[in-house]
């Protein structure tokens, strides 16, 4: 339904959500949207195995998740706080990165 990588527009991502049924599986951009989180954020998520995609594609195959679970882990309180949570320490770890280098880079 959504294009990735292309941005969707407003609507598209209305007409995503206003299904009356999903479609069986959701790529990252759609996951992302019923989820409440950027597109960007899925691969943390994946990477803290917070979320499974669907078969076991490669590191740079697109994935696809399954819409049931999509949908029980968007009803789960614990589930989305466990994700923020991930996210958050993801993005902790590589701004600190990205400020060590920095430093570093100054003092040359």
């Amino acid at each position: 339904m959504l294009a990735s990588r292309f941005g969707a527009t407003v609507q598209e991502k209305f007409a995503l959500l206003n299904c009356r049924r999903l479609p069986g599986r959701l790529n990252t951009a759609e996951t992302g949207l019923l989820l409440g989180f950027q597109e960007h954020d899925m691969a943390p998520l994946v990477a803290a195995r917070l979320i499974v995609p669907l078969g076991k594609p490669a590191s740079n195959a697109p994935k696809y998740f399954a819409a049931a679970e999509v949908i029980a882990r968007a009803d789960d309180p614990d589930w989305l706080s466990q994700a923020t949570r991930a996210i958050a320490k993801y993005w902790l770890a590589k701004n600190a990165t990205k400020r060590q280098n920095r430093c570093c880079d100054e003092r040359i």
